[in-house]
């Protein structure tokens, strides 16, 4: 733990917390702009589902995007200050440097997904939405988004510790974006392939067109355990590969 402690000590003067607040406000702005003008058109349609499918839609273009630049904020400290023979010098074990990072990035993009959860809350209550507050449905919503942010923290930690420039992660995440931008209108055997999809995939609102209009369905808890079973497996693989490859490199 004192790792952690040190690695969120050193991020005191990169301002992520203030940089993680001004990102999502564009997206959550977008999101609920949008979720605005689909109810206008929709009166049906008004009520907390059309808010979380929005932004778990918007999600899968900016959380990715913003995933790789805490990452990468995070992991350019060692390269550029060439501090890892210092940190191997002083006994610390690359592999508990990898997960003090990690877990660093992790509690960053925690940050995140509860800012949005705040901020669907505040919407809901402020634009007079006659239901109660979903608690249920906002944390499936919350876990589902942690869960498939923690493995792109893990995908993108591997590269930008890897890697000593810093593009190729920041490239990663912006083909990341693109691909959960555009993951829905994939065949779902392709979509599946790609962990950025899962945004939308573990979102606990769906979107279905019957006759002609628009409606959101609440899907049911027990066809996402499988997904996110699937996911916790492929995170530790990916997390296990990247702690051994950094481990093994030469500095």
């Amino acid at each position: 733990m004192n790792v952690v402690n040190l690695e969120l000590y050193k991020l005191r003067h990169k301002h992520l917390f203030l940089m993680v607040a001004l990102f999502l406000l564009v997206e959550i702005g977008w999101a609920f702009m949008a979720s605005s003008m689909s109810v206008s058109r929709n009166p049906d349609n008004g009520g907390w589902e059309p808010l979380i499918a929005m932004l778990s839609s918007m999600n899968g273009l900016f959380l990715p995007i913003l995933s790789a630049i805490c990452v990468s904020r995070i992991c350019d400290m060692e390269h550029k200050g060439n501090t890892w023979k210092l940190l191997l010098t002083a006994s610390v074990r690359r592999g508990k440097l990898y997960a003090a990072k990690y877990i660093s990035a992790s509690i960053i993009m925690l940050w995140a997904c509860m800012l949005q959860v705040l901020a669907i809350i505040a919407f809901g209550i402020i634009n007079g939405i006659g239901q109660s507050v979903p608690l249920f449905l906002l944390i499936r919503f919350l876990i589902g988004t942690a869960l498939t942010n923690m493995i792109i923290i893990a995908l993108q930690q591997w590269v930008s510790m890897a890697v000593k420039n810093q593009a190729f992660a920041l490239s990663l995440g912006m083909v990341g974006g693109f691909l959960g931008l555009v993951a829905d209108l994939l065949p779902s055997g392709v979509r599946r392939i790609f962990v950025w999809s899962y945004y939308t995939g573990l979102c606990p609102i769906t979107q279905s067109y019957i006759s002609e209009k628009m409606q959101f369905i609440v899907r049911d808890i027990s066809s996402l355990l499988p997904v996110a079973a699937m996911l916790i497996v492929a995170g530790i693989v990916i997390y296990l590969a990247g702690s051994i490859h950094v481990s093994r490199q030469e500095v």
